[in-house]
């Protein structure tokens, strides 16, 4: 059985582009060799900053040959469909057989599928993969049609067994496929030969060139903490920026520099994203005084100097970008000793989207419904409703229009410059959090207060526009910000009820928005005559706000039933993300639909430990019979409330109890309806669970030992009575009929 070795040679590959290009390039080879009947024992796919490569062991050599027998129109068809079944299988008359069948003679064809060397299947699917490879981006050069990520340059392509290597035939627009390739750019150009991917792997190493891009990132990582250690110094970990700089060198040289006095007293966050987004330098941080005072930068060549001129020349680059930050740094915190008004001034010309206005109107949203947001987390509303009005302030700073990955990190120490608390500072850089499923969420009450009040304004404006998430398009990532909301009033344990949060704000964004309009046609009628211009406001305003049947108010600000349905819709949307969320959690889909159909569901943190304690019911035995008990016991209910017309809910009286088991069941319902009755209300779940569960044996023997269908009428009544009283113990609880099994 041959190996197989494929390396694609191109000019420099993007970082962010190598690992996908991998995993296609595996995909594509390895997906067509199986489907022409090849088969092999492992594969394995690299990458450097100019070549992608591919490695399979074990490929048959030979594809099988294969018949394949095809059923054909009856022996007294009309000819014209003869000749189309002969077309399809390639074959003539005299090669197909008439064979018996249920509806008298049938033809069949027995077509053979000739089995092919693997070097002439392995041509044909690299030749269809490196054509329809996809590239995020590709690019043409020369007169070729060719699209590669880069000008290609060579293919190597060889297939090598005991008797040992061979060049598969193989030309794609004029690139030859060959048995060369060519080591690092500087230190080793010159092009050499390979018999298999062992031979390949230790002659690249040997000409400067890493093949595997965990060993690069792993020689970085080592090579950085020992320069550090040196220096009495730490690496300030980045496992985005090691990966993205791997994909950038084949032989990495890491190099430590110093960063110069002047520029020590800039904010650490700002010194790590000057050198990371331009430089692609790591950060070194002196522990002993908490500050980044040093980088590693990494080369792509070993020099004579030991990297001295290297270093030089990166030392002068980033003191001219670290001379911008300071400059910026300087002038913000000017702006914002004097109190940042003229930032607020600015966020007026700032839109935020076209339907729902400027920053400006949006921080007028946020800074309400904070402080409304406020008492339910805990925060002081007053600092609530300022930390709102200055979170986003530093959209105006110089600072964070050069670096826009720094709002709200510039933002806090632009608040603490301006004398605010810092429980108001460190909510203006939280705000955004949670950013995604990894990133850290806020505890302080008041940063609790504005994040959610954040994300809150962000779904009702866009609900209230119609502008919601459609199918895999969420371009204003607002499933994100539902997640937030969840994780921050799970983790927070921050009750409120959404519906009414989200309606009042609805109210709110309602009647913005109606402002926001007016102020529009205002302005589009200036020019008209004083008779066509009132005219057309009432008539456009007319049309933009619509009266209002059930209130017979005019203007968004008074419709409360529209506040209410979309505010039922958006609360629709979280329980879907809510369901996404708790299934991460391990939590089946049954019981979060069980639990979502209760009273209450708006509370987000009633709904999660409510469904978690029925989850761990569920995981018993108790909890699965008892769930068949309750849904027994409802569907005959159902059954007899359809059939007789009435509602069987009161009634139920001990003494028409005819068994022991009916009795035995009053007894344990009388004991067990309280005590849920009591978990419930004070949100004791567990509590609530194992008052349930003390049901089960008395329901499992009521139903073993007793009709409920008896032709006695009074009995027949009052053991669906009894029933009755089952189901509404479970709806204490859940909706016990959405549970599966």
């Amino acid at each position: 059985m041959p190996d197989l070795l494929i390396e694609l040679f191109s000019e420099e590959i993007p970082a962010r582009m190598q690992t996908r290009a991998r995993e296609d390039l595996k995909r594509l080879v390895t997906d067509g060799l199986v489907e022409a009947g090849l088969t092999y024992a492992s594969a394995g796919a690299f990458s450097t900053p100019r070549r992608l490569v591919l490695t399979i062991e074990g490929l048959t050599a030979h594809s099988p040959t294969t018949r394949e027998e095809r059923k054909g129109p009856r022996t007294d068809a009309p000819e014209k469909a003869l000749e189309g079944f002969l077309r399809s299988t390639g074959l003539t008359r005299d090669q197909l057989e008439a064979r018996d069948d249920k509806k008298g003679q049938v033809w069949f064809a027995t077509i053979t599928h000739e089995g092919r060397p693997a070097a002439d299947i392995v041509a044909e699917v690299l030749e269809a993969a490196i054509r329809n490879f996809p590239w995020p981006k590709s690019m043409r050069w020369g007169a070729g049609s060719l699209r590669w990520v880069r000008p290609l340059h060579s293919i190597l392509c060889i297939l090598s067994d005991e008797a040992g290597a061979s060049v598969v035939d193989l030309d794609v627009d004029g690139i030859k496929a060959g048995d060369t390739t060519r080591g690092h750019r500087f230190m080793a150009p010159d092009a050499f030969t390979v018999t298999g991917f062992e031979d390949y792997a230790a002659r690249l190493r040997r000409a400067f060139v890493m093949l595997d891009t965990d060993e690069r990132a792993s020689e970085i990582r080592q090579q950085a903490d020992n320069l550090a250690f040196a220096r009495g110094w730490e690496i300030v970990a980045d496992e985005g920026l090691l990966a993205e700089v791997a994909g950038l060198v084949e032989w990495p040289v890491p190099l430590m520099g110093v960063i110069e006095d002047r520029f020590l007293d800039l904010p650490p966050e700002v010194l790590q994203t000057s050198m990371k987004e331009h430089q692609k330098f790591f950060s070194a941080r002196n522990p002993k005084t908490g500050r980044i005072e040093g980088f590693v930068t990494v080369a792509n060549i070993v020099t004579p100097d030991d990297g001295a001129t290297i270093l030089a020349g990166n030392q002068r680059v980033l003191a001219a970008r670290l001379s911008d930050a300071a400059f910026f740094w300087e002038n913000d915190l000017r702006e914002a000793k004097s109190g940042m008004e003229a930032w607020a001034e600015g966020l007026k010309s700032v839109t935020f989207q076209s339907k729902l206005g400027s920053q400006a109107d949006r921080v007028a949203r946020i800074a309400a419904l904070s402080r409304e947001i406020a008492p339910l987390v805990g925060a002081d509303p007053d600092q609530a409703e300022l930390a709102a009005r200055l979170a986003k302030l530093d959209l105006r700073s110089a600072m964070v229009g050069e670096f826009p990955e720094l709002q709200g990190t510039m933002g806090r120490y632009y608040a603490l410059q301006a004398g605010h608390d810092a429980a108001v500072a460190d909510a203006a850089r939280d705000h955004y959090s949670p950013l995604g499923p990894s990133d850290a969420v806020p505890t302080a009450p008041v940063s609790v207060a504005v994040a959610l009040a954040d994300k809150l304004d962000t779904l009702t404006g866009f609900w209230a526009i119609d502008e919601k998430p459609t199918g895999s398009k969420d371009p204003f990532a607002l499933r994100r910000a539902a997640l937030g909301v969840i994780r921050l009033t799970t983790s927070t344990t921050a009750r409120m009820s959404l519906a009414t949060v989200t309606w009042k704000h609805f109210s709110r964004v309602f009647s913005q928005l109606q402002d926001l309009g007016f102020a529009q046609i205002v302005k589009g009628t200036q020019d008209l005559p004083e008779n066509i211009a009132v005219e057309a406001r009432v008539s456009l305003e007319a049309k933009m706000v619509p009266e209002d049947p059930d209130s017979g108010a005019q203007g968004f600000g008074k419709h409360e039933a529209r506040a209410a349905e979309i505010s039922a819709d958006l609360l629709s949307f979280f329980h879907d993300r809510l369901k996404v969320y708790l299934r991460e959690q391990g939590i089946r889909h049954d019981i979060i639909d069980a639990v979502l159909a209760q009273d209450g569901n708006d509370d987000l943190v009633q709904v999660v430990n409510r469904a978690t304690a029925l989850n761990d019911m569920m995981a018993t035995e108790n909890g699965q019979n008892l769930t068949q008990g309750l849904k027994r016991a409802g569907n005959i209910l159902a059954q007899a409330e359809e059939k007789d017309g009435v509602e069987y809910s009161f009634g139920a009286d001990p003494k028409f109890a005819d068994t022991d088991a009916e009795h035995a069941l009053f007894a344990a319902l009388d004991t067990a309806d309280p005590a849920i009755r009591k978990a419930m209300a004070s949100e004791d779940f567990p509590a609530a669970m194992q008052a349930i569960a003390g049901l089960r044996a008395p329901i499992d023997a009521f139903f073993e030992a007793v009709q409920v269908n008896t032709d006695n009428q009074i009995l027949r009544r009052n053991r669906l009575n009894l029933l009755s009283r089952i189901r509404d113990a479970g709806r204490q609880i859940a909706d016990f009929t959405r549970i599966e099994g």
